[in-house]
């Protein structure tokens, strides 16, 4: 039985009774359609709209015209969003845009409010789809979830089981003006090659293919909460300090609770996750580990290295100038090796020279008669090896009085003490 939009929403909106809806708005027909239908559904103060203007088309400037035109004829509030897509993290175009797109959600989302996106059941069928090329498990053949937690509030997609049709049925009924976005249509963009030869063929051959597959993910979205279960448990047992992992308690764990227990560690830090052969490949690494090597897996924008057993997660490591020196008075620098050097708010009355490590560096700390290089006390103090060549030095007149925010002399603790405050290294979430 065809159901239309109204219907439909008019049911969904039981899940979400007293909450602000904030429909994702970006013009075209399956976004325009529901914000028209929720907007005769529900009371002004509860619905609003957000507009995000990835600035990738000479037209966007344009596109986020027509979004505010419509919004002020259907009386709904609207927030435009430029943002800027980071293609430096090697994720691809479309990726790098949801990244930004779903930050700029996340930004806009008040405490309790709900993000509606209008993704429907040939959108869920297109994402199964890529995720099985993908070779993903369970959770990623179960496809996008109806509602999820993001920032402050939920990502909430009450479409999943409608068809599109349904959408473009609502826009035709009551003649609404919509944008289309060439971007969707190319072909070098993994859904546009879907959209233009795969969906047409499946559909063609087995006209059932959208509902058959959404069934199966739900099924799968049933097989991966069951597991989640078991592994979110097995998580607590495996961390270590600084949120490592115990490498190969890890990599003793089933096979089906492996991926989604390792994809779950690194997204919770805004890491992406592996591909099956680099997840792979980190367990290769990880069997055939010897003191003396320094494993290393990376993709996109993520690095995953063993060290000291551990796994350790972090965004990759880009080169920088190691020949580097800056003067400081205690204001926040920040490092070309990366991370963040304060003072707690305090001021120097002369600057410290700032640089990174050289060949013969040494330091006799606070307290202590002996005078050792810095490799011996990265060793002792069990700094991890890729930290080392980045933790900035602090020099009066030449000397060297503090390592980062770890040791410093006897000259750098009485600076220090003087006035009462102390070097603060901080590194980024990710390291």
């Amino acid at each position: 039985m065809n159901v239309s939009l109204v219907d439909h929403l008019t049911a969904a909106l039981d899940d979400v009774l007293g909450a602000t809806l904030v429909v994702a708005f970006s013009g075209g027909p399956d976004s325009t359609a529901l914000l028209h239908a929720l907007a005769a559904q529900m009371p002004r103060p509860a619905l609003r709209a957000l507009h995000v203007d990835h600035g990738l088309h000479a037209d966007s400037a344009t596109w986020a015209v027509h979004c505010r035109r419509m919004c002020d004829s259907l009386g709904v509030p609207i927030e435009v969003v430029r943002v800027t897509v980071d293609l430096t993290r090697g994720e691809g175009l479309e990726a790098a845009a949801r990244r930004a797109r779903h930050e700029a959600f996340a930004a806009a989302l008040k405490p309790g409010e709900h993000i509606v996106l209008a993704h429907h059941r040939d959108d869920q069928l297109e994402t199964v789809l890529l995720k099985l090329m993908r070779g993903a498990g369970p959770d990623g053949l179960a496809g996008m979830r109806a509602m999820r937690p993001l920032a402050a509030g939920m990502l909430w997609r009450p479409l999943l089981d409608l068809p599109r049709a349904a959408l473009l049925d609502h826009v035709a009924t009551h003649g609404l003006s919509t944008l289309h976005d060439p971007s969707n249509d190319d072909p070098r963009i993994a859904r546009g090659y879907l959209r233009a030869t795969v969906m047409p063929a499946l559909m063609a051959q087995w006209p059932q293919a959208a509902v058959s597959v959404t069934h199966s993910a739900r099924l799968c979205r049933e097989a991966a909460d069951a597991l989640r279960e078991s592994w979110i448990d097995a998580l607590d047992g495996l961390r270590r300090d600084e949120n490592t992992l115990d490498a190969r308690e890890w990599l003793d764990l089933r096979p089906a609770w492996r991926a989604p227990l390792l994809d779950h560690w690194l997204h919770a830090v805004g890491l992406s996750a592996p591909t099956t052969a680099q997840r792979e490949a980190l367990e290769r690494q990880i069997r055939e580990a010897s003191a003396e090597r320094l494993p290393l897996v990376g993709w996109q924008d993520t690095e995953v290295r063993v060290w000291k057993g551990r796994l350790w997660a972090m965004s990759r490591y880009q080169p920088f100038d190691e020949a580097w020196t800056g003067l400081w008075h205690g204001e926040p620098m920040t490092l070309p090796g990366g991370g963040v050097l304060t003072l707690g708010g305090a001021r120097l009355a002369e600057p410290l020279t700032v640089r990174y490590r050289r060949g013969g560096d040494r330091i006799r700390t606070a307290g202590n008669h002996i005078t050792k290089e810095l490799r011996d006390l990265f060793q002792e103090g069990a700094v991890p090896p890729w930290r080392r060549p980045r933790m900035p030095l602090l020099c009066e007149n030449g000397s060297l009085i503090a390592v980062g925010d770890r040791w410093m002399s006897d000259r750098g603790k009485a600076l220090f003490d003087g006035i009462g405050a102390l070097p603060a290294w901080q590194r980024g979430v990710s390291d």
